[in-house]
């Protein structure tokens, strides 16, 4: 694993490192209504104005905060997707660093399958903004893949091949084959290990 992949960052690029204490504890506020609100309607009905409403802010204060809406939903991923990183960076095997670079890269395939639909509703919301596409989290996936398809041995175009196998792991894709197109999580897997054993010549 390189030193590159492990200094990428994953937070949501609205989170400060540091906060006066007022701050911090606005910050929390808002998350905290915001995810309840997410439990109770879900994350498409969910408005800047309900969170605010939910904390007892203005509008104004989410805003300042969050940027937008999509930026509000990456930031309530961005514990999970922490702790995702903290798996297939540091983990055990075979998503961690002690298995082959080949099982490494079929089990994180699975793995954000079965992350992502868990997620789908926050992920699609924070995806409908062009700017949250390439965030931290997309970039520390594309990193890894493509790490795990150059220790492989892969030949050719690394970068086109990492982006044909995160295609894989879109979440309107991921969902509309759940739901629409007859697959489950396994077979999802299936279709990842498939491409990626044929991308790596196995």
């Amino acid at each position: 694993m390189s030193d590159g992949l492990r200094e990428l960052p994953v937070s949501a690029p609205q989170q400060l490192p540091q906060e006066r204490g007022d701050a911090a504890r606005n910050r929390a506020l808002l998350l905290d209504a915001a995810r309840n609100l997410v439990k109770l309607r879900g994350a498409d009905a969910v408005t800047m104005d309900d969170v605010a409403a939910a904390a007892g802010v203005g509008k104004g204060t989410v805003f300042r905060r969050f940027g937008n809406r999509a930026g509000l939903m990456m930031v309530l991923l961005d514990d999970d997707e922490r702790a995702s990183q903290q798996a297939f960076l540091f983990g055990p095997p075979p998503l961690g660093p002690d298995a082959p670079p080949m099982d490494r890269l079929v089990a994180f395939g699975r793995e954000r399958m079965r992350f992502v639909h868990a997620h789908h509703e926050l992920l699609s919301e924070a995806h409908r903004d062009p700017q949250t596409r390439n965030s931290a989290p997309v970039l520390v996936h594309r990193t890894h893949v493509r790490v795990l398809l150059q220790a492989a041995h892969t030949t050719g175009d690394l970068d086109a091949q990492a982006d044909a196998l995160l295609a894989l792991l879109n979440v309107n894709y991921v969902e509309h084959q759940l739901k629409d197109g007859g697959h489950t999580l396994e077979t999802l897997g299936d279709a990842w290990e498939s491409l990626a054993r044929k991308l790596c010549g196995r």
